[in-house]
């Protein structure tokens, strides 16, 4: 059964409609990672209601089915997981498969988060973690955690690196393309446009990569010989965080790490976006709200003194 009408003698399933809905809508227009969520939400709809007809779901079967969903996943989990079924559910009522929206007034839950993992260092917890990175004449995944934690990269970002996307005599590194280590390898876009970037670079990183770089073709990224997998990279990085004695984080931790350290050391939040290449600095704004509110409460500090010291 793969239209619409060619199961129109019969109860549409919302599993069978929500799946043609993402071939057609979402299939080619999305980025691969992003269309694995929708198909994931497909199989927990097989999952938790394959004999559902599409007329029957109204508010109390949507619910539900949101409240099945929750009790094995947190609610912000649960909150992505309505999100990635509400569009195609909106467009069935507009075409008059549902009566009324059953997503109206919808109750998120979910289990309760777990106990969250440290997603960045302090400056010192950094400075004792590179220590021990062992930085051989070779390129290796050593070299990865360096560069990421002095660019604030992502590791698909840093996958799909090549010799040409260094420029060593401006001290420039640019970020054009990202490497796909989820599927079969291969060049894939940026995750949005402002995420193509030119990311300056220290005048030791431009010297240690200069020497690396020069036997490595132009066109080949300097960080893929194989499969790469994401957990290897966390495998490598968890190890040298136990040898440094440091709070275990991940790859991703080293891009919450670059961006702590810059809005400590007092840089804007608008650069720290760019340097990012978050698409707004909401995006930014929301990720680091804690270091915000820290920093801002800093700054009421400096300004209370100052205001005392002024003579009345």
């Amino acid at each position: 059964m793969n239209t619409l009408e060619s199961i129109s003698s019969k109860p549409i399933l919302f599993c069978d409609y929500y799946k043609q809905w993402i071939t057609i809508y979402k299939e080619g227009a999305i980025r691969p990672v992003t269309m694995s969520k929708y198909n994931m939400a497909y199989r927990w709809l097989v999952k938790l209601i394959p004999n559902l007809p599409l007329a029957d779901l109204d508010r109390i079967a949507y619910q539900k089915l949101l409240n099945d969903y929750a009790s094995e996943h947190e609610r912000q989990t649960t909150m992505d997981f309505h999100h990635h079924l509400k569009c195609a559910i909106l467009d069935a009522v507009d075409e008059g498969y549902i009566s009324r929206d059953p997503t109206r007034k919808a109750v998120i839950k979910g289990k309760s988060p777990r106990t969250k993992k440290p997603k960045y260092l302090n400056q010192y917890e950094l400075h004792k973690l590179l220590d021990d990175l062992r930085l051989t004449a070779d390129i290796s995944m050593d070299w990865l955690i360096l560069l990421i934690a002095k660019t604030g990269m992502r590791f698909s970002e840093a996958l799909a690196l090549t010799p040409s996307d260094f420029n060593l005599s401006h001290q420039t590194l640019t970020v054009s393309k990202t490497w796909d280590y989820k599927g079969s390898g291969g060049f894939l876009p940026t995750k949005n446009k402002s995420s193509i970037r030119k990311i300056p670079l220290d005048w030791q990183t431009v010297i240690q990569f200069a020497e690396l770089l020069r036997d490595i073709p132009e066109d080949k990224p300097i960080f893929v010989n194989d499969k790469i997998y994401n957990s290897t990279a966390n495998d490598i990085l968890a190890r040298h965080c136990r040898n440094a004695e440091v709070p275990i984080i991940s790859i991703h931790g080293l891009r919450h790490t670059h961006a702590s350290l810059l809005l400590f050391a007092g840089v804007s939040i608008a650069s720290v976006a760019r340097r990012l290449g978050h698409s707004n600095i909401t995006t930014t704004q929301k990720t680091y709200l804690h270091i915000i509110q820290e920093l801002e409460s800093k700054d009421i500090d400096i300004i209370m003194r100052s205001l005392s010291n002024l003579n009345s």
